[in-house]
């Protein structure tokens, strides 16, 4: 496969993870022994069915999530995307209870692509920012300058 294929895989993973809420997207372009390695997961990875249960309870709290691809490099077999993804707060999450809040997190990720399927990504996302949002977390107070 090519890097603009390579790419186009990728951003039609996120799309239709974020933007469309659609886990069948797992099955279509992730190899079926697919692997996230995520900081934020409790194991520190997540395979296929951990993606598609991201997938229900990510889109029942906020089920108007959007992604924006905010830039994509690939060499070879590995596209490197970061992203932005925004929705708003409308169910419960994490123990919160739906707040109205407007979130907005970003992102970045790692994609090694074979055979036109996902086969291993590493992810890291602005979780305790997205958690300040809606609540779940202290948001620090910005200093400023005097």
């Amino acid at each position: 496969m090519s890097i603009v294929e390579n790419k186009a895989i990728v951003r039609r993973f996120l799309e239709g993870i974020f933007r469309q809420g659609n886990p069948d997207v797992v099955d279509e372009l992730a190899d079926p022994d697919f692997v996230v390695h995520d900081p934020s997961s409790e194991a520190g990875q997540v395979d296929a069915e951990g993606v598609k249960e991201s997938i229900a309870w990510s889109h029942s709290a906020f089920p108007d999530l959007r992604v924006t691809i905010e830039d994509q490099v690939a060499e070879g077999g590995k596209v490197a995307t970061r992203w932005r993804v925004s929705g708003t707060h409308q169910s419960e999450m994490m123990g919160v209870t739906a707040t109205g809040n407007q979130v907005t997190f970003t992102g970045t990720q790692t994609d090694y692509i074979s055979g036109g399927k996902i086969v291993e990504s590493w992810s890291n996302w602005d979780t305790l920012g997205m958690m300040g949002q809606i609540g779940a977390a202290p948001v620090p107070e910005r200093q400023t300058e005097s």
